[in-house]
C-alpha cells in the first residue's frame, strides 16, 4: 500500500503537538490525515472515521490512560503505532498484549514516521493473519471432534467399523450435498434428543 493513499488517524490531546504531527506526516507522503485531540466516544469516532493506521501520541502517559489506550486498540482492530516518551517493563508488556503493532520509547520524530508506520502495518497483518490461521486450526480441531463423536454413535447404534462409519456419513453427506460436519452435527443434535441422558 502507498504512503499517499493511507487514511491515518493521529491521537493526540495536545493539538500544538498533533498538528506538528500532522504537518510530518504530510512532509513523509500521508496526504490523507484526520486528528483526534478530544478523547470522549473515542472508539465510536474512529470506527466512523475509519482509518488504516493509527497513531497516538503520549506524552507522559499514566497507568490509567495507557490503560484506556490499550482497550482501544482490542477494540478497532486496526494497526497502531503508538509513541510515548517515558516507559516502563510493564506498559511495554501491556501495550504488546492489547496488540499495539508499534510501541515507540521517545516520542515521534518526522524521519522515522514512515518506517514506523510501514513496521506497525506490517506487524499488524502478520498478528492478524497467525490470529486467523489459529482460529481455523481450532475450528478444525473441534470439526474432527465433532466427527469422531458421530462416528462413535453410529459404531453402537449400527454396529459397524470406525471405518464403516465415516464412510456412511460421507456418503449421507455427498447425498443431500452438505459438509460431513454438518450431518456429523445434525446427528449429534438428533441423538441428544432421542436420549438426552446419554453420552454424546
Amino acid at each position: 500500500m502507498k504512503p499517499n493513499i493511507l487514511n491515518v488517524l493521529v491521537i493526540d490531546e495536545n493539538r500544538i503537538r498533533a498538528s506538528v504531527i500532522e504537518e510530518g506526516l504530510r512532509d513523509a507522503g500521508y496526504d490523507s490525515v484526520t486528528i483526534i485531540a478530544d478523547m470522549t466516544g473515542l472508539v465510536r469516532r474512529i470506527t466512523e472515521i475509519n482509518p488504516d493506521v493509527i497513531v497516538i501520541d503520549l506524552e507522559n502517559p499514566n497507568r490509567d490512560v495507557l490503560e484506556s489506550m490499550f482497550q482501544i486498540s482490542r477494540a478497532v482492530k486496526r494497526p497502531i503505532a503508538m509513541f510515548v516518551d517515558k516507559s516502563d517493563e510493564a506498559s511495554i508488556e501491556a501495550a504488546v498484549e492489547a496488540g499495539v503493532s508499534a510501541y515507540i520509547v521517545d516520542g515521534l520524530k518526522q524521519e522515522r514516521v514512515r518506517p514506523i508506520l510501514k513496521m506497525a502495518i506490517s506487524r499488524f497483518n502478520a498478528f492478524s493473519r497467525l490470529s486467523r490461521e489459529l482460529e481455523e486450526a481450532r475450528g478444525e480441531l473441534e470439526n474432527r471432534k465433532l466427527i469422531e463423536r458421530a462416528k462413535g454413535l453410529l459404531m453402537r447404534a449400527r454396529g459397524l467399523s470406525e471405518k464403516e462409519a465415516y464412510a456412511l456419513l460421507r456418503r449421507t453427506a455427498m447425498d443431500q450435498n452438505r459438509k460431513i460436519i454438518e450431518i456429523a452435527q445434525s446427528l449429534i443434535t438428533a441423538a441428544s434428543l432421542l436420549d438426552p441422558g446419554g453420552d454424546t
